[in-house]
């Protein structure tokens, strides 16, 4: 059974970083474009990075220059750098893998940045 496991959430002070990791199970990665979305209480579910298979990456504006999306295929692991974090950016934060008609998510790991 294919899984998307994320990690590395948690509580941070406004300013702060974090890392998110998100290990996947039974895929070849390598053909995947990964995003990482993220859904705050009351809100929709929005993008807020993707990385193609070739490395292309895309963010939302609201994080440009604060989050950094990266992949590492070998550890069929992709990660989220967040620097300068804000209290707008608490939500849950999930990972999505989409290749053909395979699409992907994980459980989702809980991300609240304090004021």
């Amino acid at each position: 059974q294919v899984q998307l496991v994320e990690s590395g959430g948690g509580l941070v002070q406004a300013g702060g970083s974090l890392r998110l990791s998100c290990a996947v199970f039974r895929i070849n990665l390598s053909f995947y474009t990964m995003g990482w979305y993220r859904q705050a209480p009351g809100k929709q579910r929005e993008l807020v990075a993707s990385i193609s298979s070739g490395g292309n990456t895309n963010y939302v504006d609201f994080v440009k220059g604060r989050f950094t999306i990266a992949r590492d295929n070998a550890k069929n692991t992709v990660y989220l750098q967040m620097n300068n974090l804000k209290p707008e950016d608490t939500a849950v934060y999930y990972c999505n893998g989409r290749f053909l008609t395979n699409n992907y998510w994980g459980q989702g790991t809980q991300v609240t940045v304090s004021s």
